[in-house]
């Protein structure tokens, strides 16, 4: 990052003691505050319900900071300048003369304020309304909100239409971390900078498309939220069809917010419904049982502390999706994600159809397509699946596959690549929405998937089970063989 003070803001935090305030948003203010990115005179008010002062939370958050931030990169001297900035508010949400306070914080509204709730999201018109009551806002301010939105259409249009009676949709920005990624980034890059993958992107040039996140942990005592989220609403609504936008958009016609999401829309509103006489081709679900992770034994997900031992929450989704549109039509892609697999891997392959005519050795055939791989967890990276002739006189015209590799954190030697939050804050402050998810986006996200889940519902048959350690369903596997191919791993 280049240093670059910017504009004073005044940052408001509800929900700051909570894990992702801890794990994420202070870590990364701690990172823009060491690369000069936080303009002198810019405050934080951390806002929570925990009764403490100010320098006893300004403590708390500096053991924080010592314990999420790598050791390589912690500077105490960094860490007591940021914490300087801190001031403390105890706050009951929903009490509105409380919201006073935070008026007399905001010392005449001479900073521009962000307005950042870490907060489940059932609280977010209470507090929008509130603010506004209380005029700590004007139509200048920034609000930062958490996706999930809703469970489902009905409740996301609900907390929308809230958030809307007070802030235009300019104003909002809605944080789907995975945006935020240095690879996901890259995405757009790769693509629209580089005619040699421009000109292939198409229905005449791939086969087929992957997506893959996997998590090799269970659900790390979320039991209360996740079981009723589950593995589709958690994943697949958030991050994985935000990636399947961004591989599968059009060129926008430039980088401005909107024309990116307007080209992401459109990917959201073509896709192919899955209805109920297609579901068992195109969809599996799973549940993972005991296993091993790690060489550990690991207890199944219905042995889970406090686990509801009838649940039929999916910790596993496999899916085919298909984009009827000019570019993607009978190209199909390939979604997976779930807990208690066998690693914690986030990639995207994208398949290249082989050259029409073949003139290597027939018993290589099965070589001859070239594949990119787009790794954006745990090393992040691209990698290029290409051909070359096997090295030695006696090989002849024998090939052999091989990688033209980037891997960020190798070439990139002498920098560290930024988190995804630090990322999104940074693009809070400047006030630039790309990064971010439209209401539009998350409506169209919300129908594709709302028809999923209902079409389970209707069906009544339980996830599939599958042992922890392993890459999801037999059922998962079976779905791609049917169309002749393997997941990557299997090839």
């Amino acid at each position: 990052m280049l240093k670059n003070t910017g504009t004073r803001c005044d940052l408001m935090l509800f929900g700051a003691l909570g894990d992702l305030a801890r794990r994420k948003l202070f870590p990364a203010l701690y990172q823009l505050e060491r690369a000069g990115l936080l303009a002198p005179g810019s405050r934080i008010l951390a806002i929570a319900r925990t009764r403490a002062n100010t320098r006893e939370i300004r403590e708390r958050l500096f053991e924080k900071l010592r314990d999420h931030v790598k050791a390589r990169d912690f500077d105490e001297a960094v860490a007591r300048t940021l914490l300087e900035r801190v001031d403390y508010q105890l706050l009951d949400f929903t009490d509105s003369e409380g919201f006073g306070a935070l008026r007399e914080w905001r010392d005449e509204l001479r900073n521009e304020l962000i307005v950042y709730m870490a907060t489940p999201p059932s609280m977010y018109g209470v507090i929008a309304r509130n603010l506004k009551a209380t005029r700590c806002c004007n139509d200048r301010t920034r609000v930062v909100v958490e996706k999930p939105i809703g469970h489902d259409l009905a409740s996301s249009q609900v907390i929308n239409d809230e958030l809307g009676e007070v802030y235009r949709e300019s104003q909002l920005f809605r944080i789907d971390h995975y945006l935020g990624k240095e690879t996901v980034q890259n995405l757009i890059a790769l693509r629209f900078a580089n005619n040699l993958f421009a000109s292939q992107w198409d229905q005449n040039h791939i086969s087929h498309v992957e997506i893959t996140v996997a998590e090799s942990v269970g659900i790390e005592g979320r039991w209360g939220y996740f079981d009723q989220a589950g593995q589709i609403r958690d994943m697949i609504q958030n991050h994985l069809l935000q990636l399947l936008c961004l591989i599968a958009m059009d060129p926008p016609a430039d980088l401005s917010a909107d024309s990116i999401r307007d080209e992401k829309v459109k990917v959201l509103k073509a896709l192919k419904q899955i209805t109920p006489d297609i579901m068992e081709r195109y969809v599996v679900r799973g549940q993972y049982t005991s296993g091993t992770s790690d060489g550990k034994p690991v207890p199944g997900y219905l042995d889970e502390e406090g686990a509801n031992r009838g649940s039929s929450t999916e910790t596993f989704v496999a899916l085919k999706a298909e984009i009827d549109n000019w570019r993607w039509s009978g190209v199909p892609f390939y979604i997976r994600t779930g807990k208690r697999l066998p690693e914690k891997l986030s990639q995207i392959i994208i398949h290249f159809k082989p050259a029409p005519h073949y003139i290597f050795d027939p018993d290589q055939k099965h070589l001859a397509n070239n594949k990119l791989i787009i790794r954006l967890q745990p090393d992040e990276g691209m990698e290029l699946k290409i051909l070359t002739k096997d090295q030695g006189l006696d090989k002849g015209m024998r090939l052999r596959q091989g990688p033209l590799e980037l891997t960020f954190s190798e070439t990139f030697e002498a920098e560290r690549i930024p988190d995804a939050y630090e990322r999104l804050l940074w693009e809070v402050m400047r006030g630039n929405q790309y990064l971010f998810v439209r209401r539009d986006e998350v409506e169209y996200a919300w129908r594709w998937v709302d028809q999923i889940i209902g079409n389970w519902k209707d069906s009544g048959e339980p996830p599939k089970r599958y042992a922890s350690g392993t890459w999801g369903p037999v059922a998962s596997i079976a779905m791609i063989t049917r169309d002749g191919r393997s997941w990557y791993e299997d090839a």
